[in-house]
């Protein structure tokens, strides 16, 4: 389990802030993101600014815990973070 998510409850969700040096990285990572939901037909709650993403992934399954389901799409994004210049 990545330490940059807060796990919440009440709904199951993740939660993550990813700062960028620039609004080019940010917009790059968002056209990222876009292209990682549609592949992985997950599509995380997100509010940005020019040099910021906050994300809130659901877990998509009715339970008090955030499903794997849930952590795999956490662990996609981490990853594209990194590529991306994120932290």
């Amino acid at each position: 389990m990545s330490e940059a998510w807060q796990v919440r409850k009440r709904p199951a969700r993740l939660e993550r802030r990813i700062e960028f040096a620039d609004y080019t990285a940010t917009r790059d990572f968002l056209d990222r993101m876009a292209e990682m939901s549609e592949q992985e037909q997950n599509y995380p709650s997100l509010s940005f600014g020019r040099t910021y993403v906050n994300i809130t992934l659901d877990s998509q399954e009715e339970a008090d815990e955030v499903s794997e389901a849930t952590w795999h799409v956490a662990r996609l994004i981490d990853a594209l973070a990194a590529r991306t210049g994120g932290g």
